[in-house]
Order: C-alpha cells, then structure tokens, then sequence
C-alpha cells in the first residue's frame, strides 16, 4: 500500500488547508467543496486529511460502523447493546466515483432472495461505509443527477434507505462531503451546492521559489515515500493534537450576542438564501476560536467564517462570478460590532460605529457604456471582413421554451429530451441483462404463476426463480449535446439586434445549464467559420465566449454548417449515446464565395439526411423580410423560430401554436 501524502508537506493552499482543518475539528460545520484549476493539489490535500483525524471506536463486525456508546436501534446488523465495548479503527476517507451506480452508492438489495425466501440479505454501499467518516467525490460536478438527489437525501437524513417493492433496508449515514472540481468543466446543480458547507478557490502559484519547492517535495516523495512520511511525521503528529485539543474545547467555546448579530447582519447583507449560510458561519467562527485555543469568538473569527462559507451561496445563476465583496464585509462587522466584544484590543466601535461612512460602491461601472462605437448598417459589409465591430453586450436573458430532440435516446440523465433512464416512470418490463437492479414486480409473478404447480407450491408463498424475474424498463429525461452555430457576420452586426441575439443565446445557455446539457459554439464571419468552444458542461466558459464575440464582414454559411457537422462527427465517436440539438442562429442570409446559397443547402441537407435535430433562430428584423431562415430550417429538417417566439411566455409563440393545432 502507497504511503500517504502528509497532509502538513502540501505547499501552499492555505485557506484549503483551513477549511479542511476546520471541518477536521468540527464536522458539523458541513463539508467542504475545493474548486479550482488542474494540477492545483486538490486531490493530494483532501486525501491526506484522513490522517489528522481521531479514530473512531465501532462495534466490532458493524458493517454500518456503529458507535458502542450509541448504537443505531435501526442497523441492519443489530441489535447492538448500547454501552458495550467496541474497538477502534482510523477514520475512513471512502471515495465516491463519478461514473458509480446507484447500487454502488446505497448498497444493494438481493430482490431475488428477499423474494423467495423472505431474506433481506442486503450489501452495503459507499454511505454506509463512510458513516463517521469523510465521503470524497472526485470532479463533483460531473455527478449523475440521480447519485446526486440521493446524496441530498442522506445528508439531510442523516440516514440512507434502500426501497424495492416493499422490501426496505435503512441504516445511519452521517458523512463528512468533501468534494472537489475545476469549474472549467461545469457548475454544481445549486441544491448540492449549498450542502458544502465551506468553499475555497485555489490556484497554482506564480511565485518561482514556492513552484520549485512543490517540484521538489513531489519528486522527494515519489523517490522514497516512507521516508518523506517519516520526515514530516512530528509535524503532523503536532497538527493531530492540535486538531484533538481543538475537540475537547469545541463545547467550551462561547458564541456571544455580538457575534451573532455580526453573521445574521453579514448573511443579510449578500442576501444570501435561506438560514443554512447563517447556521455554516455560527459553527465555523466556533471552530476557527477553538482551534486558535480560544473560548471567545471574535470578529475575526466571523470574518474568516464569511470568507469561507458565503462565496459559494451568492451566486444565482452559473454566470456569476463567486466571491465576496471585501469591502462590504468589513464595513458590515463594523457596524455590527457589539460591546460584548471580547476583543479587548478592539477600537470600541459601538452599534453604527461605522455608520457615518459612505457606502462603497457595489462594483466597478461600466464606463465605456457610452462610448460604443457608431452602429453598423444591415447591408452587407465591404469583401474581405472589412467592417469588424467591438463586441457588444448581451440583452437580458429571459426564460426559454423547452427545445427538444425527438423520439427517445438512452444518453445521460438529464432534463430535455425524452429517454430510457434508470429513473423515471415505469413503461414496460424486459429480462434482465445482468444484476436485476429495477424488478418490475407484476411482470415477475405474471412470469412465475403459470409454473406453480409443476415446481410443486404446497404453501401460500410465490416460487419464483431466476428466469421469472423481469427488469423494470423506465423513462425519463436526458441531457443533449446543444451546438449553437451563430452567425457573426456584418448582416448581424447592427448593435441593437446583435444584443438581443447575445441575449437570446444566453437565455439558451442558461436553460442547457438547468436541462444538464453538453454546449458548444461555432461562430462563422467573414471567409471562414471556427469552434469558439469545443462541446462541453461548462455553460459559463460558452457565456464568456459569447460575451466576446466580435462581428463583421461576409457571411459564410455553408462554412459554419460543415464546421458544426464536424464537431458533431467527433463528438459521436466520444459519447455515442449522447443526442445532439444544432441550434443555429442566423437570418439565413448567406455570401461570400461561389454560389453561397447552394453550398448552404447542401451543407443543411446533410445533417437532414442523418437525422439531426435542429432550430433554426430566425434573428431577421424590419418590415420587410426574405423568411431565409425558415427556408434554412426547411433544408435542415428542423423548426424555425423567431426571438419573440424563443421566450416561454410570448404571445407570438402562443398565437402561433393553437394556429398550428388548429391545422
């Protein structure tokens, strides 16, 4: 077995270091979620944690690790008798994989056994064997929603259940989530989000002298692993009492009025959502007072506590950028400071002491506002690309109309289209390949009952067997590959219609955030077209991209097309089961090169003659219209739809619906 990192050798990452520490003393305090860059030593830190923590005593052969003192009265291996002697054990880091089953996570019951003999013979999964300890997910945000509901489920719980047909197993599971994730790959759903408790943002350093002295530990412990663990061993010995003197202080620790009022007036002031930000604060601020060996919480320990846990619980959409307005924050423990302050170092700032202070400023203005530059006509720009305008900014977003992939697909679970999926309602039933892991219990007993007789029942029970078992067949909902091909040339680059396409395409992006989707983004202009974002759960790194889109010059539309039909091509071999949706979003005007228009339409026909889904946003505007873009739509087999259309509660979009019922 490999010697682990020593959590004290890792470089660097010190409010990493803090929030792990923190959660090491106080494990109420929830969790942490780590984001940050590759490379950064995420993984290294998390996992070298485990040998900081006190061991846990167990009832011996507890497969559910149960506390001697207090035994589950529910543990499927009990019951226990409570107060007798048990035996200890290190605290356990148990590792959740992305791709896992739901199996794997919850434990599996033998629905077979269960029902021909009547036996729970139940294998536990990854909850019950990180009770009482540290459950790590590895890119977090790259979870199936399924795993991730049934982690919301035992968090809040404290408890795991496993139902199947009637046949039911619960056992205690209170964890410590830890989870990491490059944001680069995608966000976290925000229900999940706001389960961590602590969030921090690492990097790599751009200090040459820290650099070399990381290179320079990682080769020493790959040279001789033990005898770098031996190296930092009293070190890491001192860090593990610290830790324990910080327990046994915990209750000792006083959490006066003033501080509570500094963290409910600081969770109010980033109008933070709900009441779990407040309660997160109260038991960090206690923690980082015991850990400092203190029995008084100070300001800036609150302080401390805001930092960590209430960057992650501003956001409100995936375009938002995480973070805390320092500022903001001192002048709120300011203000809120309370004379039972224990801080007899303190200025002796009473209730608005800092009241007399102007408000800072919520953000940085936009000063270039209005300073754009002249607005570029609807014709057609000179040859060549000449005519390039600055980007501009996206219009509002606005709530969508579902876009979907016809038929039925077996990709990921996700909110779009409709799919096989191992959740959703039942449909049918099927033989199982492999582990029965969804029984569709009256397709089994209709597949049982006509052999009763010749298998010899005598009793009142069902002789089932292995053949007579029936897999329930489901559906639900998948996630899509969305590619937005939008077209970037002069024809769109009028300022007032380029913002409201940019904020079309938002308004897209963030329902492909909430739906679970796979975006990308090609973007044609000028001679040529390219992939501003190769296909990926990153809907935020596709904002960006967009936000910056410059526009001018011809349009090629042919080129975007063929661009778009190769990033698909690719991305069929890298994900087969995944279905894509090519959203293009254009007036349908096309120029440049020989014979534009026909090298449109036989680029359009092939993503018809391979049946790709497709909307064509129809972005043409004045009183007179050429209708290019439903023509567009005509060749690509798909729908076309106008901007007032796209938003879910538009009176064109209504109209245009029962006209089309009606039909």
């Amino acid at each position: 077995m490999t010697t682990p990192f020593p959590f004290t050798a890792v470089v660097g990452q010190d409010d990493l270091r803090l929030a792990l520490l923190l959660n090491a003393v106080s494990p109420s305090v929830g969790g942490v979620l780590v984001r940050g860059e590759k490379g950064t030593a995420k993984s290294t830190a998390v996992r070298a944690l485990t040998s900081l923590l006190p061991e846990v005593a167990v009832v011996p052969g507890c497969r559910f690790s149960c506390d001697p003192a207090s035994p589950d009265p529910g543990c499927p291996d009990g019951p226990h008798e409570g107060g007798g002697g048990g035996t200890s054990r290190p605290a356990r880091m148990v590792e959740l994989p992305v791709g896992a089953s739901e199996d794997r996570l919850v434990g599996a019951l033998d629905i077979e056994r269960a029902l021909a003999e009547g036996v729970k013979a139940f294998e536990p999964g990854l909850l019950a064997a990180a009770h009482r300890g540290i459950l790590y997910v590895d890119e977090v945000n790259l979870l199936h929603d399924h795993l991730v509901d049934l982690l919301l489920d035992a968090a809040a719980m404290g408890a795991s259940y496993v139902e199947r047909e009637g046949v039911s197993v619960r056992h205690a599971a209170r964890f410590l989530l830890v989870g990491t994730m490059n944001p680069e790959e995608g966000e976290l759903r925000p229900q999940l989000l706001d389960r961590f408790g602590l969030t921090v943002e690492v990097a790599a350093s751009r200090e040459p002298d820290q650099r070399v002295e990381v290179v320079r530990r990682r080769l020493a412990y790959d040279d001789d692993p033990a005898g770098f663990a031996a190296r930092w061993a009293d070190e890491e010995a001192a860090v593990r009492q610290r830790v324990v003197a910080a327990r046994e202080l915990l209750p000792s620790v006083r959490l006066g009025d003033a501080a509570l009022r500094q963290i409910a007036a600081t969770c109010a002031a980033f109008e933070v959502d709900g009441m779990r930000a407040d309660i997160v604060m109260a038991r960090t601020a206690t923690a980082l007072a015991a850990w400092a060996g203190r029995t008084d919480v100070l300001a800036e320990d609150v302080r401390q506590a805001a930092l960590l846990a209430l960057p992650h619980r501003r956001r409100r959409n995936p375009f938002d950028a995480p973070g805390l307005d320092e500022d903001k924050l001192d002048q709120t423990l300011e203000e809120f400071a309370g004379d039972d302050d224990p801080d007899p170092d303190g200025d002796g700032g009473g209730p608005g002491g800092g009241g007399g202070q102007p408000e800072p400023d919520e953000g940085p203005t936009d000063d270039g506002a209005g300073a754009a530059p002249p607005e570029a006509g609807e014709g057609e720009p000179a040859p060549g690309g000449a005519g390039e305008q600055s980007p501009v900014r996206a219009a509002e977003p606005f709530r969508t109309k579902v876009l979907s992939v016809p038929g039925v697909g077996e990709g990921a679970a996700g909110r779009r289209s409709r799919a096989r999926t191992e959740q959703g309602r039942t449909t049918g039933a099927r033989r199982p390949e492999g582990a029965l892991t969804k029984l569709h219990l009256a397709a089994t007993v209709r597949a049982a009952a006509p052999h009763q007789r010749a298998r010899g029942r005598s009793g009142r029970g069902l002789v089932v067997r292995r053949d007579d078992l029936r897999q329930a067949t489901r559906e639900g909902r998948e996630g899509n590959l969305v590619l937005f091909v939008v077209d970037a040339s002069g024809s769109m680059a009028a300022r007032q219609r380029m913002s409201a396409v940019k904020g079309a395409v938002l308004s897209l992006l963030l329902d492909a955030y909430q739906r679970r989707d796979k975006v990308g983004l090609v973007t044609f202009r000028g001679s040529a077209a390219e992939v501003a974002l190769p296909p990926t759960s990153s809907v935020d790194a596709a904002a960006a991209r967009l936000e910056s889109l410059p526009t001018g010059g011809r349009t090629p539309l042919a080129a975007g097309l063929l661009k778009a039909h190769d990033v698909l091509r690719v991305e069929r071999l890298r994900d087969p089961a995944r279905r894509a949706l090519v959203v293009v979003v254009t007036d349908g005007r096309a120029t440049g090169g020989p014979e534009p228009v026909a090298l449109a339409a036989r680029a359009a026909r092939l993503f018809a003659a391979e049946g790709i889904a497709s909307v064509v946003v129809d972005c043409e505007s004045g009183p007179v219209r050429l209708g290019l873009a439903g023509q567009l739509a005509g060749e690509l087999g798909g729908t076309a739809v106008t901007l007032d259309e796209l938003r879910a509660d538009s009176i064109a979009g209504l109209v245009k619906d029962v006209q089309r019922r009606a039909a």
